[in-house]
């Protein structure tokens, strides 16, 4: 066997300072920060594929709207907790430009960044009825979403969706939802981080279970209309973002700047809570505020609590981003199909040298090429296969940590640069020669 690139012992020694028995489930900010410990310690270059953090100039008509709110002064004053009227006005017309779905302006409310806009979600969906307080994941998923609900001390269940694709998700959802205490059900869609898509078939069938079973589904859209195979991106045509809006009353739609706008560092998303849902009131939530709908719980309790609004300043800029691309002078899509051209070029790489794709069939059709793609190795688990990698100066998280049942890694595309394609396709030629069977 030839040495790998980086010194094993280095990757060792880093990962018994921080005391991870089992690589397999270590998190994505452990990897991340091993990864820069070996690179600073062995000077050799990190392929980092563990974090999915953007990796593109952010918009800059969002940049410039907010410049201008700050050089007004918009920072000396808090922002009412409803959010923004411009940008509630801006979501709502949005949804209907890309998603072809209507939505009332009132229910489209501001967080910092879609992961309060699930916390928030989470606490409010738990406390709606005492009988349900178990939320359910259409696994693979996002692995900081069960943190939030073990941070909160919630119960969850969750079901890797690999096996019960199609005709087969019905019986595998009512399984969970006929024992009475699914409070709601959340999946991202696109998928993080298998890149499968839901298709109207089965966001069918979760909305009309939904709705049959009183519970409320969580549409994670932090990957909004990144399918690639279609063009999403025209506003007021179609073809539009799959949604299950279109099949249930019951439903939450998440919206972050984070990844199609690449507005991450600001922490601006928007929760949009349909005109039934945010309108209807529940015992649990009258036993413990004394009365309230969903929405204004949501905003005048929850959210009151968690930040007393979204930075003001950020509002300014997603309200003139989501603007100038219903008006369609801002192709949004254009910017982040970037990701889908890199995960082509890394595919290609890996599969050459003897990896598999592990979700590479979405109902029948090649998954889409985007932000992350899912990768195993013949005989190693996941586990065993990210901490190999380290030793060859790449990085990235188990399927385990996503709720996946496969065996395999997540790679994200985000900051992959050009010339470490040539880097990688020269050390996953060293690991196929190291790893060849007899």
């Amino acid at each position: 066997m030839k040495n790998s690139p980086i010194e094993r012992n280095i990757i060792d020694n880093a990962i018994a300072a921080f005391q991870i028995k089992d690589f397999g489930k270590a998190t994505i900010r452990e990897v991340k920060a091993i990864a820069a410990r070996a690179e600073e310690e062995s000077g050799v270059e990190f392929i980092k594929m563990e974090m999915g953090v953007p990796g593109l100039p952010p918009a800059a008509v969002g940049v410039k709207a907010e410049i201008e709110a700050l050089q007004n002064g918009i920072a000396s004053l808090y922002p009412d907790i409803n959010g923004l009227p411009e940008l509630k006005q801006e979501a709502s017309r949005f949804i209907k430009a890309f998603i072809n779905v209507d939505l009332k302006p009132e229910g489209c409310v501001p967080v910092t960044g879609s992961m309060q806009g699930t916390f928030a979600s989470f606490l409010t969906c738990c406390q709606c009825n005492e009988q349900r307080n178990t939320i359910l994941f259409i696994d693979p998923g996002f692995p900081v979403q069960k943190q939030q609900l073990t941070v909160m001390g919630q119960p969850y269940e969750t079901f890797d969706v690999y096996d019960y694709r199609g005709d087969k998700l019905k019986a595998k959802l009512e399984s969970y939802l006929e024992r009475g205490n699914i409070a709601a059900i959340i999946y991202s869609n696109p998928n993080n981080p298998g890149w499968i898509c839901l298709n109207d078939d089965e966001l069918r069938t979760i909305g009309t279970l939904a709705t049959q079973y009183d519970v409320i589904v969580l549409e994670d859209l932090a990957y909004f209309a990144m399918d690639f195979r279609r063009d999403l991106g025209t506003p007021f045509q179609p073809p539009y973002q799959a949604t299950v809006a279109r099949y249930t009353d019951n439903y939450v739609l998440l919206i972050s700047g984070s990844k199609a706008f690449s507005y991450a560092g600001q922490r601006i998303g928007v929760s949009c809570i349909s005109d039934h849902l945010y309108q209807r009131s529940y015992p649990g939530l009258t036993d413990r505020y004394g009365g309230g709908t969903f929405g204004t719980v949501f905003i005048h309790r929850i959210l009151y609590a968690l930040s007393s609004g979204t930075s003001h300043s950020a509002q300014y800029a997603m309200a003139t981003m989501m603007k100038a691309a219903s008006d369609g002078a801002y192709h949004f899509l254009n910017d982040v199909h970037t990701y889908g051209q890199r995960a082509k070029k890394l595919k290609e790489i890996f599969l050459r040298h003897g990896f598999y794709l592990v979700y590479d069939n979405d109902l029948g059709e090649p998954v889409a090429d985007g932000f992350y793609f899912t990768i195993g190795y013949p005989g190693m688990t996941g586990g065993e296969l990210a901490r190999e990698l380290m030793y060859y100066g790449v990085s990235a998280i188990s399927l385990e940590t996503t709720g996946s049942r496969q065996e395999g890694l997540r790679a994200c595309t985000s900051f992959i640069q050009d010339h470490q394609y040539a880097q990688l396709d020269e050390r996953m030629a060293l690991f196929e020669e190291n790893h060849r069977r007899s």
